[in-house]
Order: C-alpha cells, then structure tokens, then sequence
C-alpha cells in the first residue's frame, strides 16, 4: 500500500511517483542505510526527550525553559545527551524490527483488505497503516524497552540540580554509564527489571503507532486532495508535484497525526516513564511502584494535569521526529529501490 501515491477515485489528475513496496526494495542497502539515517535523526532530537522524561519525573511541574537552562547551567551541553550512546545501540536493532514489521504487514494487510475484502482505497490505506504502525511498534518494544529502562535512568541522572529537593523525585541510583547501569538493574531485580513498565509501553506505543499512522494516511490523501482541486483547476493537463511539494505535504501530514497520538496516549507514556526511573526505595519503599500506585502518586502531586507533564517536549518531539522520520523513510525507500529489471 502506499503512502504516497496517487488515489485514482479521490484526485485523478495528481501524478505523484509510484510507491515501492517491500519486494522492491533492496533490503540489505535498505537496512544498512536506515540504521545510518535514523541515528543522525535520534541524535538531533535527544535533547527535547531528555527534557520530557525530566518533567515527568518532577513532584512539581517546572517549564521545559527552566528545565533546559537548568540542566545547562549545572551540566551544560553533556546533559542534553545522557544516556544517548546506549540509547544508539539500541535504536539500531529496534529501527531494523520496526521497518521490517512495518513494511512486511502493510503490504499483507493492505492486498488482503482490496483483494478480499474489496474495500475502497482509502479504507484499505488506513486500516494497512494501522496495523502496520501496531505490528511494527510490538516489534521493536522487545529490544527498545530495555535500552529504554537503562537510558531514560541516565537521562535523569544528576537532575536535580538547580531545583530544590522537595521538587525533584528522580529516585534512582547512580550509575557509571550505560553497562554499569545494565548490571545494577540485573542485580536488583533480574531481567524483569530491564524490561519494566513492557506491558504499558506496548499499551502506549502500540495504540500510538497505529493511531499515527492511520491519521497519518488520512491527512495525507486529504491534503492531496485539496491541493489536487485547487491545482488541477489551473493546470488543465494535470498537477506533478516537485519534491518541495512531497516533503512540505509529508511534513504537515506527520505533524497532524503526531499532535493527535502524543494527545491520546500521553497519559500512558508519563506512567511508563515513572515505572521504568523511579525506584521504590526513593518514597520510602523496597518494592517498586505498581501501575496503580503510580497513578495514585501523580494525581496526589497535580491531579490530572500531571499526566500530561511534558506534553509540549513530547509533541515536539514527536512532531520533529515524525516529520523527518517519513521524509527520510520516503527517502530512504527510493535509495534502496532495485532496479526496474530485478523485479519486474
């Protein structure tokens, strides 16, 4: 299925390049590369996630702008990075599942939704992303939960500085670095405790992806649709966007669908992240904290808005990742394409 093609029955003169699907790709380039493209994107957009998992730690809410001064004033620039080289190693593996399981259940599910089922093109568009988004968000939480539990720890770590102590309730050890840290948590609780908080991180991410990428696909035709009537009324002999036109149209459809996920699973995501840094022994406890209790903790602190703590960090975050995320994945795609004769 396509993400970027032309539908026949919705803008018939728009003549947009044909999709590549999974057969067409070389996947070895198409691996290679992605590992490669989305380790710059990581690296550019890590700093706005250190601040959103800083907030969502906080027993009080403090400003993204206090936060980032903050953490530049008592650790400069390194702090913005914490905790990035493990989570590298991990994006690697988990953005080579993700696109993998992506690709493969899109092309499935969407020749089964126009073949069997015969629905219309725009009902099969949405319903292969959603399940695509879901499929490849359950894969890549198997390696990301663990590089997850160990960074987001790092992230945190010495971010108490420039808050007072009643403010701050990061709650974990101190580690010397991502390996130190792996073997700390193993001591402490085995391997249950690399992957702490899976099961609400496959709740919200799952969810999120293929609410993401259904919304995604839906803003994209519709966005190409009005750009097709208003374009085609002045070029009678059709409208061929130029690559500008793609990345702009791509960019505002990733946006659109980012604002609508952060706001749905924000809630799951600030108690995933509490699950997965805090430690029991930081309230006054052996065990750590359960789902429940968690809750219960970020509503005693700020009621309901607290689970919305770093909102404005996260839908940027999601919004800059997303939109470079897809154009690079588009981009991605085509520089990983066989040749026409290799699979014609």
């Amino acid at each position: 299925m396509s993400l970027s093609a032309a539908e026949e029955d919705s803008a018939p003169e728009i003549h947009l390049p044909a999709d590549i699907d999974w057969e067409m790709l070389d996947k070895s380039k198409f691996f290679f590369l992605g590992a490669a493209l989305f380790s710059g994107v990581s690296g550019t957009l890590y700093p706005i996630v250190v601040l959103k998992t800083r907030q969502q730690v906080m027993l009080n809410e403090i400003s993204s702008l206090k936060m980032a001064s903050s953490i530049l004033k008592f650790e400069g620039y390194r702090g913005f990075y914490r905790g990035f080289g493990t989570s590298l190693m991990g994006t690697i593996p988990a953005r080579a599942l993700y696109m993998g399981a992506l690709e493969v259940t899109k092309g499935n599910v969407g020749n089964l939704a126009t073949g069997r089922l015969g629905l219309s093109s725009a009902s099969a568009s949405a319903i292969a992303n959603a399940a695509a988004g879901l499929s490849a968000a359950m894969a890549a939480q198997l390696v990301w939960t663990p590089i997850d539990v160990v960074s987001q720890r790092l992230m945190v770590q010495g971010g108490t500085g420039g808050c007072k102590a009643s403010s701050c309730s990061v709650g974990s050890k101190t580690y010397n670095g991502g390996i130190d840290a792996f073997k700390k948590i193993i001591y402490a609780d085995g391997v249950r405790g690399l992957y702490r908080g899976f099961g609400i991180s496959i709740l919200t991410y799952a969810p999120s992806n293929a609410v993401w990428w259904a919304s995604y696909s839906i803003a994209h035709r519709l966005i190409w649709g009005c750009v097709g009537c208003y374009c085609c009324k002045k070029n009678e002999s059709g409208y061929r966007p130029d690559g500008k036109a793609m990345v702009a149209v791509q960019g505002f459809s990733a946006s659109f669908a980012s604002g609508v996920s952060a706001l749905v699973t924000m809630p799951l995501d600030t108690i995933k992240t509490r699950l997965q840094v805090l430690d029991g022994e930081g309230r006054g406890s052996v065990r750590a904290p359960t789902i429940l209790q968690t809750v219960r903790n970020l509503v005693k602190e700020g009621g309901v808005s607290a689970c919305y703590r770093g909102l404005g960090p996260r839908w940027a975050s999601m919004s800059m990742s997303a939109t470079t995320m897809i154009t690079t994945y588009e981009f991605l795609k085509r520089l990983s394409a066989k040749s026409q004769e290799s699979y014609a």
